[in-house]
């Protein structure tokens, strides 16, 4: 277990996104896999990392990966 695990305040920062907006991530299912610890939520550094190299594109017009 050697991945960090960011809360949604640190990540937003690091995105530039607000908290709620990670919620509407999570709700719709396009944002980085999270992990529920009790009442909270939790990003693995790993788990952001991959959905990251996920959104990276060569062209404006690249369509996302089906999933």
């Amino acid at each position: 277990m050697e991945s960090e695990l960011l809360t949604a305040a640190e990540l937003g920062t690091k995105l530039h996104k607000t908290a709620p907006a990670l919620a509407q991530w999570r709700y719709k299912g396009i944002g980085p896999k999270f992990v529920k610890i009790g009442g909270g939520v939790r990003y693995r550094a790993s788990d952001v990392e991959a959905w990251l190299d996920e959104q990276t594109r060569s062209q404006t017009g690249q369509a996302l990966p089906s999933a």
